[in-house]
């Protein structure tokens, strides 16, 4: 699909690669969001489970603050649980949540949002998504639909956009594919591949270890860089002939990725359905604008019809391919019990 008038955006887009993979190794995926659950085990008594994401080896520098009504409003000390800091405490609500706020110090400085989860005493359920520009809520007293739809919308828009390799198998598959119809055919396997094995997982009808599967993951985009080589060295590869088909497999497994990340939040027990359904949907409209991103670009730059060296290809190809290697060799590691 590309050729040499795109040459430069690809160059372009990969020294933006190169900075990400200058980076910590954890923006492999997206920064996990903080979470907050309360659920109710008595008459105006709750647990709160509390997680925090890591910065630098240190939870991140906010906190849940209950309902003026509730004791103890903050959370106790956090402790590491492997994947973030997780608090868990008893609280004590008289009158209840209803009309409450909860809000979470500390995020106006930061560049992460927080999901809330309040299971109401009927267990009916409340899911709210506090950002930076929005701290805060006030729980009310029956459930919306909306609310759930939306939340997991933008966490499913959210998770690919900062999914840094998921985004570079797509990259990868847009500068191996020729043509607009195989193109088509390729991302419909991939989208239609990962949502099957995203609700499988989310539902409990498939269980996979995580830290295998998103070796596996980086594993596909190396393999999908070499693809290209190869292609280019005139040696093409079933990726090259088929690639739908390489796009379905990879993209079962990607979608097992896509579960685990929705597993660290959880979903709605009175809306599963809708929960996933709209996360889906976000993960699909995110990728959609990634494509639809590059693609632009290409073909602004064709326009300009400037001339790139033969080579330039090579840039984009071997920082991912380098960047797929780093993650696959580190994740394998991470399997190892010394």
């Amino acid at each position: 699909m590309m050729r040499s008038a795109s040459r430069f955006v690809l160059a372009l887009m990969a020294m933006l690669v190169g900075v990400i993979g200058s980076a910590p190794s954890s923006i492999g995926h997206a920064l996990q969001p903080g979470y907050l659950e309360i659920r109710p085990i008595d008459a105006d008594i709750y647990t709160v489970t509390w997680k925090t994401p890591a910065v630098a080896g240190r939870p991140m520098a906010i906190a849940a603050r209950l309902p003026d009504s509730c004791e103890p409003r903050l959370p106790v000390q956090p402790v590491w649980d492997g994947a973030a800091y997780l608090a868990r405490w008893t609280a004590t609500c008289p009158g209840g949540l209803v009309g409450g706020t909860i809000a979470i110090e500390g995020l106006p400085a930061t560049q992460t949002d927080v999901l809330v989860r309040i299971v109401r005493d009927d267990g009916t359920e409340q899911t709210a998504r506090l950002t930076p520009s929005a701290t805060e809520f006030v729980i009310e007293a029956t459930p919306r639909a909306l609310d759930v739809a939306s939340t997991y919308l933008v966490l499913g828009i959210e998770h690919i956009l900062l999914g840094v390799d998921h985004l570079l198998f797509v990259l990868a598959l847009l500068i191996l594919v020729s043509g607009w119809r195989r193109l088509v055919w390729t991302i419909t396997a991939f989208t239609a591949a990962h949502s099957i094995t995203l609700a499988g997982a989310t539902l409990g009808l498939v269980q996979v270890s995580q830290g295998p599967v998103e070796a596996i993951i980086a594993l596909s985009i190396l393999f999908v860089a070499m693809e290209i080589v190869h292609t280019r060295q005139g040696r093409p590869g079933l990726t090259e002939r088929r690639p739908w088909i390489v796009a379905f497999a990879f993209g079962l497994l990607h979608g097992f990725g896509f579960a685990g990340a929705l597993a660290e939040v959880g979903l709605p027990e009175n809306a599963i359905p809708l929960a996933l359904l709209f996360f889906n949907i976000g993960v699909e409209i995110g990728q959609l604008l990634f494509v639809a991103a590059v693609l632009g670009v290409i073909a602004g730059w064709r326009r300009l019809d400037a001339p790139w060296p033969a080579w330039a290809w090579r840039i984009p190809v071997y920082v991912i391919g380098s960047l797929a290697a780093h993650w696959t060799i580190e994740r394998v590691a991470n399997l190892i019990v010394i």
